[in-house]
C-alpha cells in the first residue's frame, strides 16, 4: 500500500454497502477499513490513524449522530462525511451543526463519493489561506480586500449582504453551509430562522453570477439543508449508484 494512500474508515451497519464500496476504493488506492457500529468505529479510531471517516447516520447502538459527537471530542479536525437517506434532512442539519464536514445521500454514485472524500481530505490538509486572499473558482473571482467580484474579468456589482453571502460560500467551496450558519454569519444569530429572506438574496446572486440562474453551476442548493458553492476540483458522477441491501443485492455497484 502506498504511503500516500488515503486511509478511509467506512462505518455502516449494512454489509452490502461496505462490500460495494471496498472494491472501487481499494482499486483507486484507498486504504480501506470498516466498522458495522459506532462503538466499533470509536475503538478503531482510538487505536489507529485515519484520514477520513464515512459515517452512516442511521445505525443501531449509539447511532451516527452520537458517534460523530464522540469523535469530535478527540479528533476535531478529522474529516467526517455523513451518509443518510433522503428523508432525514433534520439529521443532516444536526450532523453539520455538530461538526460533520459534509454529507452524502443514499443512493449515491461512487464517483461523487470519491470526489467528496478527496475534497474533504484536501481541505483539511491545505495550507491556511489568508482571509484577504483572492478566491477564484471557475470564471468567478472574489477579492475580499477590495470586496470585489468579477466573472470572466468583468466586474459584478453586489450589495454588501450579497457579497457577504458569496464570501461565506466561496471560502467554504465544495462544503454545504446550513441555512442557520449562513444566516448567522451574515445577519447574526437572531436571524437563524429567516430562510425565506435568505432565498431572496440567493435568487438575486444567481442572476448576477450564473449564465442560467434556473440551472446554476456555481451556487447550488442542498434541499432543506443549505447552500454550497461549487468546488472547481469536484467532479460529480451520475452513474454506479450505491444504495441499500434492497437496491444493491450482493453489494454490486
Amino acid at each position: 500500500m502506498s504511503q500516500s494512500a488515503i486511509r478511509v474508515l467506512v462505518v455502516d451497519d449494512e454489509a452490502a454497502i461496505r462490500r460495494a464500496l471496498r472494491p472501487p476504493l481499494v482499486e483507486l488506492g484507498f486504504d480501506f477499513s470498516e466498522a458495522s457500529r459506532g462503538e466499533e468505529a470509536l475503538q478503531l479510531l482510538h487505536s489507529g490513524t485515519f484520514d477520513v471517516v464515512l459515517l452512516d447516520i442511521n445505525m443501531p447502538g449509539i447511532g451516527g449522530i452520537e458517534t460523530l459527537r464522540r469523535i469530535r471530542a478527540f479528533a476535531p479536525r478529522l474529516p467526517i462525511l455523513m451518509v443518510s437517506v433522503r428523508e432525514r434532512e433534520e439529521e443532516k442539519v444536526e450532523a453539520l451543526e455538530l461538526g460533520a464536514d459534509d454529507y452524502i445521500t443514499k443512493p449515491f454514485s461512487t464517483r461523487e463519493l470519491i470526489a467528496r472524500i478527496r475534497t474533504a481530505v484536501r481541505r483539511v490538509n491545505a495550507p491556511a489561506r489568508a482571509e484577504d486572499a483572492p478566491i477564484e473558482i471557475g470564471e468567478v473571482r472574489l477579492t475580499p480586500a477590495r470586496r470585489s467580484v468579477t466573472k470572466r474579468g468583468q466586474a459584478i456589482h453586489l450589495t454588501r449582504k450579497e457579497f457577504d453571502i458569496l464570501y461565506c460560500l466561496m471560502s467554504r467551496a465544495g462544503r454545504v453551509v446550513t441555512y442557520a450558519k449562513l444566516l448567522t454569519a451574515v445577519w447574526g444569530a437572531d436571524c437563524r430562522e429567516e430562510v425565506e429572506y435568505l432565498r431572496t438574496f440567493i435568487r438575486q446572486l444567481r442572476k448576477k453570477i450564473e449564465d442560467d440562474p434556473s440551472s446554476p453551476i456555481y451556487l447550488l442548493t442542498d434541499v432543506y439543508v443549505g447552500y454550497r458553492f461549487t468546488d472547481a476540483q469536484m467532479l460529480v458522477g451520475e452513474n454506479d449508484e450505491v444504495g441499500t441491501d434492497a437496491d444493491t443485492p450482493e453489494g454490486v455497484l
